[in-house]
């Protein structure tokens, strides 16, 4: 863990570096629990794919294990703190003296995925390539320059797939390179193996895709 500033906050986040020791920047925004083990292992799992990988805590130490947990916690979040927390993790990951090339990654899940978009339609220099965990999101998203990659389940009820496809007709309509994937009976939160939503085939194949997408958008890796 390592702390950064974040405004008139001061931010920490998990930090995972790849063997070469240097890369492109790939920022990971934490779903409703919070920063927890699941995905500070996910940064390294990052940096073993050769890249380096942030994921800043917007929740301050908070984390939660179950829906009603998590739902408490989004109910008493400081929007503000959050805001800060995000972008100051940006910038000290685009200032890290181990990331190459022009642009960073966010990859986002589930709440994060909205951070993800923002971030993206806010730092449209900074931010090259964003992936979308089952979160639809709501931006203009024609400020953006990053190309998308979207990863949801068919039987997710959280998110339904009128809005997903909404959201892929939007990104469409602003220009933006956008691949979107539908996985088979997978459910909310399919990727994470803590769930018991976690389907491993599924979240195999996002993986793999993730990372080819990710190789692709940031040939500095």
């Amino acid at each position: 863990m390592i702390t950064f500033a974040a405004g008139a906050h001061t931010g920490k986040g998990y930090l995972a570096l790849p063997e070469q020791q240097y890369g492109s920047g790939v920022l990971v925004l934490h779903a409703w629990w919070g920063l927890t083990p699941f995905f500070q292992d996910l940064c390294e799992r990052l940096a073993r794919a050769g890249f380096v990988a942030f994921a800043p805590d917007l929740y301050q130490g908070r984390t939660a294990a179950t829906i009603d947990e998590a739902e408490a916690l989004l109910q008493q979040r400081d929007m503000e703190a959050m805001q800060a927390i995000a972008a100051g993790a940006l910038a000290y990951l685009r200032a890290h003296s181990t990331v190459r090339g022009d642009g960073v990654a966010a990859v986002g899940y589930s709440m994060g995925a909205a951070w993800a978009a923002a971030l993206a339609c806010a730092a449209p220099a900074d931010i090259s390539a964003v992936v979308l965990f089952y979160g639809v999101v709501a931006e203009d998203f024609t400020t953006a320059r990053a190309a998308f990659l979207g990863h949801f389940g068919e039987n997710d009820e959280w998110e339904p797939l009128d809005g997903v496809h909404q959201l892929e007709a939007e990104l469409r309509a602003a220009g933006r390179p956008t691949t979107f994937y539908l996985y088979p009976g997978a459910q909310h939160w399919f990727f994470e193996t803590n769930r018991p939503e976690y389907d491993a085939k599924a979240a195999e194949l996002a993986w793999q895709r993730t990372v080819d997408f990710l190789h692709a958008q940031l040939p500095g890796a």
